[in-house]
């Protein structure tokens, strides 16, 4: 699947350990505040974003995932998707890597 979603209630400590772990770029900060889009795109590399606060949904071809504290979200490479920031501000740490995982 080119979309999936994890609610794991990961913390900030749990994310970097996890990006640590599975040999991926250093995870860059992220945030923006309720009511900010990102208009329909798609990138080249493997994409995980940890949600750490607020909530974000992310519009697909599956259909919309919410995001929120503790949710990660990979998109794989060429995966179309636009988002949305939702009710709340978010913030994220966001990785892109060029290693395949499996789905």
């Amino acid at each position: 699947m080119s979309v999936r979603r994890a609610q794991r209630r990961a913390s900030r400590t749990d994310a970097l350990a996890t990006f640590e772990a599975e040999g991926c770029s250093a995870p860059r900060a992220w945030g923006n505040g309720p009511g900010v889009r990102y208009e329909r795109h798609d990138h080249a590399f493997h994409k995980v974003l940890f949600c750490l606060s607020g909530s974000i949904v992310f519009h697909t071809e599956h259909g919309d995932l919410e995001l929120t504290a503790g949710d990660r979200l990979d998109l794989a490479p060429g995966t179309a998707h636009a988002a949305t920031v939702a009710r709340r501000d978010a913030s994220a740490w966001r990785r892109r890597d060029d290693v395949p995982h499996a789905s």
